[in-house]
């Protein structure tokens, strides 16, 4: 079982200020893409570098992203993601109305990007693919009948392999030949799915 703890817990001010379909935007595109500036961001999203900067400062701020150490000029400042891993509290786990409200705007933002990137790589032509990258992706779906001690096992399993990937292959960002993936792990039970041990006490 994998006994990993987040590099950081954001809390409902780092929430509140990420809590903007713009900033989580900019947020996620430092993930996917690393360092940036106000200007390759606006390109990017279609917006004013004037907006990107002014979101910019306000992640800035709760130390959500941070300038690149000796890259770029006083009028041309490059951003990235801190390093390490970071935990976004779901909205049951927040203890007001504002901070549940935040937390909400945050993680619908997440995953409405998440699926953009993946209904972006299911729908690419193979031709706009370097021949080295093709075939690689794997999508895949499975669905078992487990207990919950069962599903608790599995999802350590997932946890442990991106763990390990993640840190074999830490610090490779500037190595030739190397191109950003997302690598996921999704397991969770289905609401309208049978309830295999509360349907058999009610047939008998």
């Amino acid at each position: 079982m994998t006994d990993r703890k987040p590099d950081r817990v954001l809390d409902a001010g780092a929430l509140k200020a990420l809590a903007h379909p713009l900033r989580v935007r900019i947020y996620n595109l430092l993930g996917e893409r690393g360092p940036q500036t106000a200007s390759t961001l606006a390109a990017l999203i279609g917006e004013t570098s004037g907006a990107t900067s002014y979101h910019l400062r306000a992640l800035a701020s709760h130390d959500l992203i941070h300038e690149v150490v000796g890259r770029g000029t006083g009028r041309e400042r490059w951003w990235e993601l801190p390093k390490g891993s970071v935990d976004l509290p779901g909205p049951d786990e927040m203890p007001t109305p504002a901070s549940r409200a935040a937390s909400q705007v945050v993680m619908s933002e997440f995953f409405r990007l998440r699926n953009d990137s993946l209904m972006e790589y299911l729908n690419r032509p193979k031709a706009d693919q370097p021949a080295e990258w093709r075939d690689l992706g794997l999508v895949l779906t499975a669905r078992l009948d487990l207990t919950p001690e069962q599903m608790a096992s599995v999802r350590d399993q997932l946890q442990e392999v991106l763990d390990s990937a993640a840190e074999r292959f830490h610090g490779q960002e500037d190595m030739p030949g190397t191109r950003r993936v997302s690598m996921r792990a999704e397991i969770f039970d289905l609401v309208d799915g049978p309830d295999r041990h509360h349907s058999a006490q009610e047939e008998s």
